[in-house]
């Protein structure tokens, strides 16, 4: 969970290549399942891959699925930490994001 100072300087942004329309039902899916809406994310847009591609993330299968990857990148630009993971099932902790993005700070 991120303190009130963390929320205050930290953005989480979500990056899918489904339409605003598919990303609205995941965000109401989310809220099926734990009772509230994910406030604390901004799911973003991009069907034509174009952010994806420019980060080397798009996964080759064809499916057009990218894959799975965290970053934490400062307010220059710099990415400070990164995680990619072909598994899709495979995913950081939020305890290891946490701890990454308290360790730049």
């Amino acid at each position: 969970m991120l303190t009130p100072s963390e929320r205050a300087t930290t953005a989480i942004l979500a990056i899918a290549v489904d339409g605003r329309k598919e990303l609205q039902l995941m965000v109401d899916r989310i809220a099926a399942t734990d009772g509230r809406r994910p406030t604390e994310i901004t799911f973003l847009s991009d069907p034509g891959h174009r952010v994806i591609d420019r980060y080397g993330l798009l996964n080759p299968s064809g499916r057009g699925w990218p894959h799975p990857t965290t970053y934490l990148i400062d307010r220059s630009g710099t990415v400070r930490w990164k995680f990619t993971e072909v598994n899709y099932k495979i995913r950081p902790t939020n305890e290891a994001i946490l701890g990454a993005l308290r360790q730049i700070r």
